[in-house]
């Protein structure tokens, strides 16, 4: 069982190293083709490329457990579901068939039917 696990760190930790090199050598190169040419920026090094994969996760994705995901959202929605007054599930239906329906759009009553011209 114990080898088990190591075999599967192992593959992990050659995923994991192999991701970092690869997204590390994309965005060198994709630095490195636009931003000289197209705001008159210095080209970078490998390691700058990783330094801004670093910030860019930092700044844009944030680092928080992956595995919460969708099953961790369902969850959550499942117990508040559970919580709920059948009033407020029928209310929670009516809006969002209100917001995600495609179909019975209704305007306005002081709408008009014809565009308007410009």
């Amino acid at each position: 069982m114990r080898r088990n696990w190591a075999w599967h760190g192992l593959k992990i930790a050659v995923m994991i190293t192999v991701a970092v090199n690869v997204f590390g050598y994309a965005i060198e190169h994709l630095w490195n083709w636009l931003m000289p040419a197209v705001f008159g920026l210095r080209t970078i090094t490998f390691l700058q490329a990783l330094g801004l994969l670093v910030l860019s996760k930092i700044l844009f994705g944030g680092f928080h457990r992956h595995g919460s995901g969708r099953h961790g959202w369902r969850r959550n929605m499942e117990e508040r579901w559970s919580q709920m007054t059948p009033e407020e599930r029928e209310r929670l239906r009516a809006g969002m068939r209100g917001r995600w329906s495609c179909g019975g759009f209704e305007p306005p009553a002081d709408a008009t039917t014809a565009p308007r011209q410009s």
